[in-house]
């Protein structure tokens, strides 16, 4: 039987000595039976793609040679209602396949289930291919829905005899309406809480959420242009996200373009990080309307957020590059980390452009030093252009 193994990386598609050249720390290996935590910062751009593909195991071992880690396979909203039983029939194929691969070859796999009822006649079916699997996702997830589709998991596990991981997708109206919002965000804490070690992260549908009110937005606005989807991120970040140790990985939304559209809006990328080396990349970028995504990635780890969901293999490398603790950043992290604990107190930055309080600043840096784990170090002079340009190559 074929399993994923601990052998995955980011940035494991580069050779170890273009690796050697970019990180002053290079990402740490890490697999499905990883520490759970380690799981949900290591998730970086999941990758969705329909169940229905014929050449889907062809298409995930391309995928995991060109850095991704991590892919959903969607038997939800990504194909039709009557599709359903062909696509089901169509996973187990293509995981048999797939077994084939060698060790530690494939990213961590899950799939969108609809039903609570598709976790356990799925794990059932796959026989010895669940191996293969990381995990479900479970969408529109309510406190009611939610129950239903925990127990299924929890009975998987018991007839697989292994640990199956669970993301949640909190994408409904009740989310989103006023009226109900907090209530329902507290009673779906209480069960990722309850469910904790099988929870590496919560992923927002953003897409679901603008659909309630008939919105959607351009390539030029990100997320948090729009100001019902900014509320509610921040709202599931305030409940779901907090770092006194209660809170949990929650993804950034669906960056939906990958078409060359007619742009109203100048380019959002400044020229001075392109200057002299990489303007071709830059021009590409625009034209494929990356510096959108660009922005709103930025913006989600300011927020609260890590990693994101994709759909379209483009978007991954500057999510990657993105998620790569800078040279400054590790530097202020480990003095912050290093300072006598419980002393508080002021520290000047080895950069010279900020202050770092000891205190405050902690959770920030314990957060800083777990993604510079999963994502490693960049060396000092080596920043996000130098980064995108070699995950793209």
């Amino acid at each position: 039987m074929g399993e994923s193994g601990d052998h995955m990386r980011h940035f494991g598609h580069l050779t170890a000595a273009r690796r050697r050249a970019l990180f002053h720390r290079e990402p740490a290996e890490f697999g499905p039976d990883s520490p759970v935590r380690t799981v949900g910062y290591a998730l970086g751009a999941t990758l969705y793609a329909p169940a229905t593909r014929p050449r889907l195991a062809e298409d995930v071992g391309k995928q995991a040679r060109s850095g991704v880690v991590s892919m959903v396979l969607c038997l939800e909203d990504s194909i039709g209602d009557a599709e359903v039983a062909d696509a089901e029939a169509n996973l187990l194929r293509q995981f048999r396949l797939l077994a084939a691969e060698p060790p530690g070859s494939l990213p961590l796999l899950f799939v969108r289930v609809r039903e609570p009822e598709q976790i356990l006649d799925l794990t059932r079916r796959l026989g010895q291919d669940i191996g293969l699997l990381t995990g479900y996702v479970l969408p529109k997830f309510t406190p009611s829905s939610g129950a239903a589709f925990l127990e299924a998991a929890v009975a998987a596990e018991v007839l697989c005899g292994r640990r199956l991981l669970v993301m949640p997708v909190l994408e409904s109206p009740e989310l989103l309406h006023l009226e109900s919002r907090h209530e329902v965000l507290r009673a779906v804490a209480a069960l990722v809480e309850k469910h904790r070690e099988r929870v590496p992260a919560v992923r927002l549908g953003v897409t679901d959420f603008c659909s309630a009110y008939g919105l959607r937005r351009t390539p030029e606005m990100t997320a948090y242009d729009v100001g019902l989807v900014a509320s509610v991120i921040a709202d599931v970040v305030n409940v779901l996200g907090r770092a006194d140790g209660s809170g949990c990985t929650v993804t950034g939304p669906v960056w939906e373009y990958f078409r060359t559209q007619e742009r109203l809006f100048k380019p959002q990328l400044r020229n001075t990080p392109f200057s002299g080396r990489a303007e071709e990349l830059r021009a590409r970028l625009i034209e494929h309307d990356m510096d959108g995504l660009l922005r709103e990635i930025e913006l989600d780890r300011a927020n609260g957020l890590m990693g994101k969901t994709c759909i379209h293999p483009s978007h991954v490398a500057p999510v990657h590059a993105l998620s790569v603790v800078s040279h400054e950043e590790y530097t202020d992290a480990a003095d912050i980390l290093g300072a006598v604990p419980g002393g508080g107190g002021v520290l000047r930055s080895a950069y010279t452009n900020k202050m770092n309080e000891v205190k405050p600043h902690r959770a920030w840096a314990e957060r800083t030093m777990l993604r510079a784990e999963v994502f490693g170090v960049a060396r000092d002079g080596v920043d996000f252009v130098d980064l995108l340009a070699a995950g793209n190559a």
